[in-house]
């Protein structure tokens, strides 16, 4: 499959968003990036930085950043959407109109939605009729914004139902340091993204309260048995668990200090108050909200979560 420079577009222009768009951009692609506010997109577009969320890179010349929705998506043959669960539906919804049946759509959104609590790749299907399931990916993985946006070696997985649609993925991000593997398992890739974050919390919270290792490898270890056991009554397979979507994601968002959900959890454990740290953050503390889902998915599946359990009560309830 060639990609003769075919218009790619990026619904995003947080920190993963734009770390795609780099990657796409140096990959030969002329990529739209689209961000919310229109004051931010101009300064992206004339200091060829992103301020906010990646100081240190500079954008790709094959990067136009843009704030006109319906300029972004119309001509857009693949896109990528990059954009926290809270604005996910709404931007989807919004870009519907100029979106036509033969678009290929990957997202990189880790979490669920906050009404129905569905998985990202369901409200795509629901909010775009006219695009079918095989046609959706979702890329995962363990990969901060700021290694990805300095071409540190990263790996990621690409999951769909459809296997052309995951190779197609795989062609267009493949580079000399981003080595992408494909997995037809949409539903354990979307579930391992979002509930890592929860255990990430837990093991900030840990290191927070000073209690050292073992206990941050008992939370990572126990808290990958609760996401496999929620992810396979959804529906996933146990192996995926296993690989770069599940172990891969667990392990670096709970040790690193590039991961946002780590540090919110270090900061309460250190005792400072939820409200504070939320408000202090301009990027996303997607663990938080996906706390409150993993909860009602615990019930509806009738499965134990006793970590996630424990964070809830931590998070809401003093």
């Amino acid at each position: 499959m060639t990609h003769q420079m075919k218009s790619t577009t990026v619904l995003g222009a947080g920190g993963f968003g734009t770390a795609l768009a780099q990657v796409l951009a140096e990959n030969g692609h002329q990529v739209q990036l689209y961000a919310r506010r229109a004051e931010y997109a101009a300064v992206m577009q004339q200091t060829r930085t992103n301020p906010d969320y990646l100081p240190e890179v500079k954008l790709s010349k094959n990067i136009t950043v843009t704030h006109e929705l319906e300029e972004a998506v119309r001509s857009s043959e693949n896109i990528v959407v990059a954009v926290p669960t809270a604005g996910f539906r709404d931007i989807v919804k919004a870009a519907s109109v100029h979106i036509s049946s033969d678009v290929r759509i990957v997202h990189a959104t880790k979490g669920f939605d906050s009404t129905q609590y569905q998985r990202m790749s369901e409200v795509l299907c629901e909010e775009l009729p006219q695009v079918n399931s095989g046609q959706i990916a979702v890329i995962t993985g363990p990969s901060h914004a700021e290694e990805v946006a300095k071409r540190c070696p990263t790996t990621v997985v690409v999951a769909s139902y459809a296997r052309e649609t995951a190779e197609w993925f795989q062609d267009l991000f493949m580079s000399r340091y981003l080595r992408v593997y494909t997995n037809p398992d949409v539903i354990g890739a979307e579930v391992a993204g979002a509930l890592k974050n929860v255990i990430a919390l837990g093991c900030g919270i840990s290191d927070g309260l000073g209690y050292g290792d073992n206990a941050k490898a008992a939370l990572m270890t126990r808290g990958l048995t609760e996401i496999s056991r929620l992810g396979v009554a959804m529906g996933a397979s146990s192996l995926t668990f296993a690989g770069l979507a599940g172990i891969g994601d667990l392990v670096v968002t709970c040790t690193s200090q590039h991961s946002r959900n780590w540090r919110a959890g270090y900061r309460l454990g250190q005792g400072e108050q939820l409200e504070k740290i939320l408000s202090a953050s301009k990027m996303v503390i997607e663990g938080v909200r996906t706390t409150l889902a993993a909860r009602h998915l615990a019930v509806k599946y009738q499965i134990e979560l006793p970590i996630t359990d424990a964070i809830y009560h931590v998070l809401f309830e003093n």
